[in-house]
């Protein structure tokens, strides 16, 4: 089922929660509202459900507006970051519940319900926890019992809050990719809120960014990585560098460095931002005169190495610019190299380095 937010706003108090919200979400997608806490991702999934009313805007299911529809009536399935399980019931009874209490016109029959819970379980994988009741299961399978009763009723969207964000970070890998394939299996539209770039990322058809009340980019997990649309996407996917200096007529001239920007060319001496990954820095030792191009401009930063991370296939490097203090930029600029390359080159903490930019995204003060 299609689902249309059009102009949705909601405040309480003095607090503006949602300001002018509009989102088209396709017939069987998987969408991730993903920003920080306080954006209103949250809000949101909870007046697409019926939960919350919105001040002003309408929210429409394959085009017919639900503002007044009952939250009964929608025909939502949800499945909330604390699993919401009965205790006192056995996980069968558990994922009947909602079959169960349906009017008697439209309840099922008890074979007809066993064979819809039996087929559920197995679908999540638990159909021999059955008889267990909800002590009895780890945080996983807690939260694959409360995702199967949601499935129970059928509905025609499935919104998810944080579903995995009270579990251990090797349980909500594999709960992500489980979830991945029970959705390339089922197609229900669904929606899930999430902090987690990396869940967001992983899971997502498209990725709604959120800040502020507002949607700051909407796009494929590609997109929004490749081709971040304000700083605070750049900022918010993944770590970042952030750079400060002046752009003029097509260069940057940044804390150390300069870079050609040339879609920058007619931007006359404005404030700039440049955000740089740590996997697009360079690293190479420093020699006098390095760090210079053929016309002597710099073209990258003089700094000491002031600690190296070896983990697995990766070395971080903490680096701290010498010399000049940074003119408002972070402290301490972070670089990942291949471990191999790390160790091939014998950095020693102390040493003097010079990085170099490969990639950079430079924004404009009043622009991009």
């Amino acid at each position: 089922m299609s689902i249309e937010i059009r102009n949705v706003s909601k405040r309480f108090g003095d607090f503006h929660a949602l300001r002018d919200v509009s989102l088209d979400i396709q017939s069987g997608e998987l969408i991730a509202l993903l920003g920080p806490s306080g954006c209103g991702k949250t809000t949101l999934l909870r007046i697409i459900a019926g939960l919350e009313t919105a001040d002003a805007g309408n929210i429409l299911f394959a085009g017919e507006d639900t503002t007044e529809v009952h939250v009964r009536e929608r025909q939502v399935g949800f499945v909330f970051q604390h699993y919401a399980l009965f205790r006192h019931m056995t996980v069968f009874e558990n994922v009947a519940f909602g079959l169960r209490v349906k009017p008697r016109g439209q309840r099922p029959s008890e074979t007809q319900i066993k064979n819809k819970v039996h087929e559920l379980l197995k679908l999540v994988q638990l159909d021999w926890l059955a008889d267990r009741f909800p002590a009895q299961l780890s945080g996983g399978q807690r939260q694959r019992i409360a995702l199967a009763r949601a499935l129970a009723v059928e509905p025609k969207v499935l919104l998810l809050d944080e579903p995995f964000g009270a579990l251990d970070a090797k349980v909500r890998k594999e709960l992500r990719r489980w979830l991945r394939r029970l959705h390339d299996e089922l197609h229900v539209t669904s929606i899930f809120v999430t902090h987690d770039q990396e869940e967001a990322l992983e899971v997502a058809d498209r990725v709604v960014l959120m800040n502020a009340g507002k949607v700051e980019q909407v796009g494929s997990p590609q997109e929004v990585w490749d081709h971040p649309a304000s700083p605070f996407v750049y900022g918010f996917l993944g770590d970042v560098n952030l750079f400060h200096g002046r752009a003029h007529q097509g260069e940057v001239h940044l804390e150390g460095m300069q870079l050609e920007s040339p879609e920058h060319a007619n931007v006359q001496d404005a404030k700039a931002f440049a955000y740089v990954r740590p996997h697009d820095l360079d690293v190479h030792r420093y020699a006098p005169g390095e760090g210079v191009d053929a016309s002597g401009r710099p073209r990258g930063i003089v700094v000491q190495l002031s600690r190296a991370i070896v983990v697995g296939p990766i070395a971080r490097l903490e680096l701290i610019p010498v010399g000049e203090t940074p003119s408002g930029g972070d402290a301490i600029i972070e670089a990942q190299i291949p471990a191999q390359q790390f160790r091939d080159q014998g950095f020693r903490e102390g040493e003097t380095l010079v990085v170099t930019p490969r990639r950079a995204r430079v924004f404009v003060e009043g622009g991009a």
